[in-house]
């Protein structure tokens, strides 16, 4: 075959196979055309919501906008879920032995009892036994003074024994220790009726030592003795304080009289003693107010406190609640409480953190206001009556 015959048969394939993609590509175009022609129209956006720009470009007419979206939000707001209020449920209050145990486990491995078993160790006593003994207890906030006579009393119980190796003399701090915190003072608290008088439970102390969360403890203890409790909010200065005080009231399942944030606190103290009588309760706990106790002014109305309520009922008791880990500053406090409300028992609290426990005897030492209370947590049975011998073994480590 000569070229130029070649040629025009590419020529003519070249051409047929033009012809046939122009074809196939026309049919497509139309079938498109038609597809988008059917296709539903997209609903619009709900109101508020920005298009992007990959969602459209064309708006629908306002009318339509509007209506599309009032029928949207209607279904989204019949298809929410109704949120109800948290309700909280009274908690079962633990028995005194339980928290007395639960307690027990927490104190152990003080720092006293870990330098105690270092002392202790020697195979001889000698002038640095009794020295380090010292320093111990006064870094455990036993104080100087008591720290000096307790080491002497247990220096002549040595001599008088004749004990001569170290690890005996842990009987004998433990003895001395007992005594010093005195077990025979009443550390019961004072909730007898009078009459037709409920008791009055008078929670003082400065803020942050853990006193409002103290007076729902005391108040779960109590109803864990079948007593019939209501909480008073007197402290209206701090804020919050109400609020926190009604929540430990649902918590243990009692009620709960508080007044407007700032207002008189005799009056609501008084209000609640009121409706304690009406309501015929059993006992009725005041949380105070609890700023600064070197402002001579809030001691003043913590008196007023306890003088309006006596109008109506006795107080029975006034517990002040000292941090434990606050140590020799907690002596400060107690001294200056008790100058203004006779305060007749002592909350320790805060024990399980990396207080000492020593404060316990310079208070009573000092004051001779017992130790009534101790706690080591936030849970509301983490409160217990204070046991000497208990406390004694545990901060000892015996």
């Amino acid at each position: 075959m000569d070229p130029i015959t070649l040629l025009v048969i590419v020529a003519l394939v070249a051409t047929v196979t033009a012809i046939i993609s122009l074809v196939t590509y026309s049919k497509r175009s139309s079938t498109s055309d038609e597809l988008v022609d059917q296709a539903p129209v997209a609903a619009p956006p709900a109101a508020g919501r920005s298009v992007g720009a990959d969602e459209g470009t064309a708006s629908p007419p306002a009318a339509s906008r509007s209506s599309a979206d009032h029928e949207a939000s209607v279904l989204e707001e019949e298809q929410l879920p109704v949120a109800k209020p948290e309700v909280l449920a009274p908690v079962e209050p633990d028995t005194e032995q339980s928290r007395m145990q639960r307690l027990r486990s927490r104190l152990s491995g003080k720092a006293l009892g870990r330098s105690l078993a270092t002392i202790f160790s020697g195979d001889r006593i000698d002038a640095s036994v009794w020295s380090d003994l010292q320093d111990s207890l006064i870094i455990a906030d036993v104080g100087v003074e008591s720290s000096e006579e307790i080491v002497a009393t247990v220096r002549e119980l040595a001599r008088s024994a004749g004990v001569a190796a170290p690890p005996d003399l842990r009987d004998i701090l433990r003895s001395v220790l007992i005594d010093a915190i005195n077990p025979s003072m009443d550390r019961s608290i004072n909730i007898s009726r009078s009459g037709q008088e409920p008791a009055v439970v008078m929670v003082v102390g400065v803020n942050g030592t853990g006193k409002t969360t103290t007076t729902g403890k005391l108040a779960s203890l109590l109803v864990s003795r079948d007593l019939d409790v209501l909480l008073g909010a007197a402290d209206t200065f701090r804020a919050a304080a109400a609020e926190q005080l009604a929540t430990w009231g649902e918590r243990v399942g009692v009620p709960t009289v508080r007044g407007q944030e700032s207002s008189d606190p005799a009056s609501v103290a008084f209000e609640a003693v009121k409706a304690g009588i009406e309501n015929e309760v059993d006992v009725v706990i005041l949380d105070t107010a609890g700023r600064l106790h070197t402002k001579t002014s809030l001691m003043d109305e913590l008196s007023k406190v306890k003088r309006v309520v006596e109008k109506q009922s006795p107080v029975t008791e006034v517990l002040l609640v000292i941090d434990a880990t606050t140590g020799q500053n907690g002596l400060a406090q107690a001294r200056i409480f008790t100058d203004a409300v006779n305060v007749t028992g002592v909350a320790l609290t805060k024990l399980d953190g990396s207080a000492k426990g020593g404060i316990i005897i310079a208070i009573q030492r000092e004051l001779g206001v017992p130790v009534k209370l101790v706690g080591l947590g936030e849970g509301a049975d983490d409160l217990a009556p204070f046991e000497v011998v208990t406390f004694v073994d545990e901060l000892i480590g015996s």
